[in-house]
């Protein structure tokens, strides 16, 4: 789970991204998830917009997509999203999450 300062980052370093995948009338099938899975492994962070003759919901088709490529969903944005998945060893350097203690009530 990417915390809201991963997030934050991921949002930072994905805005300058073209989208390298698109969806499509055909919507979400086995190449689009196997085009995904490549680029995922080459570049750690995509952005996929949704074509204006996709029928799928922007939220379900990220969903979608995340889960079919074992992958976070970074940001959605209008029509577009960032998918993140970290390579190994991984390229992108996140921000370490934050360890907060919880007080425990007497």
């Amino acid at each position: 789970m990417l915390t809201g300062k991963q997030k934050r980052h991921l949002r930072a370093l994905g805005h300058k991204l073209k989208a390298v995948i698109q969806i499509g009338k055909k919507e979400i099938e086995e190449a689009l998830i196997c085009e995904a899975h490549t680029a995922l492994d080459h570049h750690e962070l995509i952005k996929v917009k949704l074509l204006e003759s996709c029928l799928l919901d922007r939220t379900e088709a990220s969903g979608t997509l995340a889960e079919a490529c074992k992958a976070e969903i970074a940001q959605v944005l209008g029509r577009t999203f960032l998918l993140y998945r970290p390579a190994d060893p991984p390229v992108i350097v996140l921000p370490k999450q934050d360890k907060t203690t919880v007080a425990l009530l007497p």
